[in-house]
């Protein structure tokens, strides 16, 4: 998500508007999932405790539950597949510039991966233990190398890549649909009162002391995220996000198989229940992702989206890096104990506050970055990487 993603080309007339509205939803659409988890009991550490298990809507079809789980389902996993897919897009630019120019590849790309892990590293120690950034700039590495091999190294990578992934997430949901239900797993007291009333210095401690498992998202996949990445390559160079009869015809069928496919799949791994939670988010979830991607081009195209909407989205798209990162920040500044506390304030007492926060924080997003760019060309963190990374001459 840093230059490679937020920057679609070197030229400002060579932009693709829908790239722009594609990362602003990604953005805000991660933000979709993450906010149950600053708002939860344990909050990062919850997570491994199934501690974000969302409501059974049949049990109890109340409007707070109905509310909650449609607003769960549209998100989990769906726009962090959508965010990996441009990341792909955005590499694939990066090489196209390169060659353009005359470049060497990867040439100075490894260092931008590694700047990208750096800025990763910082946002998990300091701000999210969820972060995705470092698992990007090591995946992006692989995938920059494939990028200067033969297009059918590149496809056969792609596809082992994805056939593997699945396989262990299968592996995974049969183990789990062979054992014994346990009981209900609870938030650990000790993490709970961390989040809800420790120090920022004992916070950071503790993600450095569970680092590892706090990393695991990246580790268990990483094929997918490697899948998605050259799936990106692959949409990029077929034209998919151009102005075009050819990308209007390619953004009509990922519509189609995207939804056709993903909205059943992921219906049904939901209500699997808690057994099939990883085959869904990294699974089923990334076929709907597909199916968003051809949803907001058709939208954009056909101008159902309202402009405001649209120049909103394509502010958070072009201060991706940005906006990604101070979502987290205000989100932990607002729920934990080292700011406002919501999360205990509000605690058990319904999704609709929760929902209400992330509304917020988007529109936040939304203006911040609009009126950021009325005076500067890139969001302050791209800045920075930009400043970094420039060549010395």
């Amino acid at each position: 998500m840093a230059d490679t993603l937020l920057a679609p080309a070197a030229h400002k007339t060579d932009r693709l508007p829908l790239l722009d509205v594609l990362r602003g939803a990604a953005i805000l659409g991660t933000l979709m999932t993450n906010v149950w988890i600053f708002t939860s009991p344990g909050s990062e550490w919850g997570v491994l405790q199934g501690g974000l298990k969302p409501p059974d809507p049949i049990a109890d079809p109340s409007a707070a539950h109905l509310a909650e789980s449609v607003f769960r389902f549209l998100a989990d996993g769906k726009f962090l597949a959508l965010l990996t897919v441009l990341f792909g897009v955005g590499l694939a630019i990066q090489f196209d510039s390169a060659a353009r120019r005359g470049d060497p590849w990867p040439g100075r790309y490894p260092r931008r991966a590694a700047f990208l892990f750096v800025e990763g590293t910082v946002h998990f120690v300091l701000v999210f233990a969820w972060d995705v950034l470092m698992g990007y700039a090591v995946t992006a590495l692989l995938v920059a190398w494939l990028l200067a091999r033969a297009e059918k190294v590149r496809k056969a990578a792609m596809w082992t890549a994805g056939a593997l992934h699945l396989a262990l997430m299968s592996l995974v949901t049969l183990d789990a649909l062979s054992r014994p239900a346990g009981a209900p797993k609870s938030p650990d007291p000790a993490a709970v009162e961390l989040y809800a009333h420790g120090g920022y210095p004992a916070q950071i401690a503790f993600r450095l002391e569970h680092f590892l498992a706090l990393r695991i998202e990246p580790v268990i996949s990483f094929g997918l995220l490697v899948f998605l990445f050259l799936l990106g390559v692959r949409l990029h160079r077929a034209g998919a996000f151009t102005a075009t009869a050819e990308g209007r015809r390619i953004r009509t069928r990922t519509a189609a198989w995207g939804l056709g496919l993903g909205l059943p799949l992921n219906a049904a791994t939901t209500l699997g229940g808690s057994d099939f939670y990883l085959l869904g988010r990294y699974g089923a979830a990334p076929l709907l992702a597909l199916g968003y991607i051809g949803l907001i081009g058709i939208a954009l195209d056909r101008q159902w989206i309202p402009a405001p909407v649209s120049r909103a989205l394509g502010s958070v798209g072009r201060t991706a890096l940005s906006c990604y990162v101070a979502q987290n920040l205000l989100c932990m500044l607002l729920c934990y104990g080292i700011g406002l506390g919501l999360a205990e304030r509000f605690g058990g007492s319904g999704p609709w506050w929760v929902m209400g926060l992330w509304a917020g924080v988007s529109l936040t997003l939304a203006a911040g970055s609009r009126l950021w760019l009325r005076r500067f060309g890139h969001g302050p963190l791209e800045a920075v990487q930009r400043t970094v990374l420039k060549p010395r001459r």
